[in-house]
């Protein structure tokens, strides 16, 4: 008998269909006691380079490892709130300024040793100091952390902050040992249910579950992630049975036919990746913002979406998704305009202007670059595509070294926007010290003003034209139809595998 649910994630519609359940048969299954399998294969197009994404750029790593291997005081749920994780409460004092974590008993690292409040302390300086990604800005606002017992630690902030405790759901919450000796590019000491027994560089991760997970273990103790360079690869082997589920899918031209197969679900979840046309600000000549500006109207996005990405995806018009408590839909600030384009180049002398486009070697942004070179000819951009590995020379070249005039890439770190252009330094090279500012007084405010100046600061970015967000990633899910338990929205750069079971009805 076919049975048709739908269900709706945040922003998205879930179909299930599915017949006969055939999870157990799927290709090497495992069995448990009822029949029940006991492991998963889930196929990805983005392998991470290794396992520290405190020195790593790039959202791979804690997409694989954080909820899974690694854990956080909070963590951020399907709809993007704030949810206890390691802590099993907290209190804030009346300014704000400190918050005081209470956390749960018993809880052990997978080297056996104890989670404590002096690791908590410890984990938020180690960002401090020993971080290198920009993201370890998200820290700068902690005076100190303090233990008051062994489970229980004193957080004490410069000023009151509406973003803290969020971004403590992120990967810099993430939670190490005080004594910490690994050397985490290959090695992992988490307190999540799972740990790291295998990695096959070019073919696949296995996790294995905890035996003395401090938590509820998870339904499926064995789970093999395979990373695909090939997007089509990655649906085929969701279409035969080799993988039980496809994360992430990036050929959206497959999916119609994957909706009709009915040993399949497709899931539209939400995300907080934003496909980003990247100019560099600070070289010639995006440091002209007539430029910039003549790019954002050459560029008609809807027909981009649709062309590229077979429609999936939303138009947002910032670097912030609808999930955001700041979210303003700015889509009409550069309508598709052409002959105001040209106007814009032809004032900047820069008519017939030719540019090298890096476009790194992922679906998305190799299908997107077409598109955008064939619309910026039409008024007299002449983009050259340069291919650039990912993640190896993109991100050496391009984000590194900010050796590029314009590029596209996937931001998918939650609430990002300052992260990539409130700092000149950063491979954007964007300079307008006024949005920090507005941004500060923002985040000591009240929630309402709050949302009003991080708003202000987004139309200022738009304004300047600093790069042009082209639309909001899907979180495109495929899986085998027996599979629950999907964390179908992207709410951070985690894929969350924890709650994933086989049905057994």
């Amino acid at each position: 008998m076919q049975i048709l649910t739908r269900r709706r994630a945040v922003g998205a519609v879930v179909v299930l269909t599915t017949a006969a359940l055939v999870a157990a048969c799927s290709a090497g299954s495992g069995e448990a006691t009822g029949g029940a399998r006991t492991d998963v294969v889930v196929g990805l197009t983005g392998e991470p380079t290794n396992l520290d994404f405190t020195t790593t750029s790039g959202s791979a790593i804690p997409q694989l490892l954080m909820n899974n291997v690694y854990e956080g005081l909070v963590t951020i749920d399907q709809e993007g709130e704030v949810q206890p994780q390691l802590a099993e409460s907290w209190e804030v004092n009346g300014d704000r300024t400190v918050y005081t974590f209470t956390l749960h008993d018993g809880v052990t690292f997978s080297d056996g040793s104890p989670f404590t409040a002096d690791d908590v302390v410890s984990s938020i300086e180690r960002v401090q100091d020993d971080w290198t990604l920009s993201l370890k800005s998200k820290m700068d606002v902690v005076e100190q952390a303090e233990a008051i017992s062994d489970t229980e630690v004193a957080v004490t902030l410069k000023h009151p902050s509406n973003s803290w405790l969020f971004d403590m759901g992120t990967s810099v919450g993430t939670m190490f040992p005080d004594d910490l000796s690994a050397d985490l590019a290959t090695e992992t000491v988490g307190t999540g249910p799972y740990t790291v027994e295998e990695v096959a560089p070019g073919d696949h991760v296995t996790l294995a579950a905890r035996d003395d997970y401090w938590g509820e273990a998870p339904a499926i103790p064995d789970v093999t992630v395979r990373y695909f360079a090939d997007a089509n690869a990655q649906a085929n082997a969701v279409r035969s049975g080799d993988i039980d589920m496809a994360y992430n899918m990036q050929a959206p031209d497959l999916l119609g036919g994957l909706e009709q197969d009915e040993n399949l679900q497709v899931i539209d979840g939400t995300s907080t990746g934003e496909v980003l046309l990247a100019l560099n600000n600070a070289a010639p000549p995006f440091d002209d913002l007539r430029v910039r500006r003549a790019v954002m109207y050459a560029i008609d996005r809807k027909a981009v979406l649709d062309t590229a990405w077979a429609g999936h995806g939303e138009l947002i018009g910032s670097m912030v998704p609808p999930t955001d408590p700041y979210f303003q839909d700015l889509t009409d600030a550069y309508p598709y305009d052409p002959g105001r384009a040209r106007d814009l180049l032809e004032e900047a002398g820069a008519e017939d202007l030719s540019i090298t486009f890096d476009v790194p070697t992922r679906p998305y942004a190799e299908a997107v670059a077409q598109v955008v070179v064939s619309q910026l000819k039409d008024v007299g951009i002449d983009a050259k595509i340069v291919p650039a590995e990912f993640p190896a020379v993109w991100l050496d070249k391009v984000f590194t070294e900010h050796d590029y005039q314009m590029s596209v890439i996937l931001h998918t770190e939650a609430r990002d926007m300052l992260t990539i252009f409130g700092d000149p330094d950063y491979y954007i090279g964007y300079d307008n010290p006024r949005i920090n500012e507005i941004a500060e007084e923002a985040d000591q405010g009240s929630p309402d003003q709050y949302v009003a100046g991080i708003q202000e600061v987004a139309r200022m970015i738009v304004d300047d034209a600093a790069s042009d967000p082209l639309f909001l990633f899907p979180n495109t899910v495929v899986a085998d139809a027996g599979l629950t338990g999907i964390a179908a929205n992207a709410t951070t750069e985690s894929m969350d595998l924890t709650g994933l079971r086989w049905s057994d009805d």
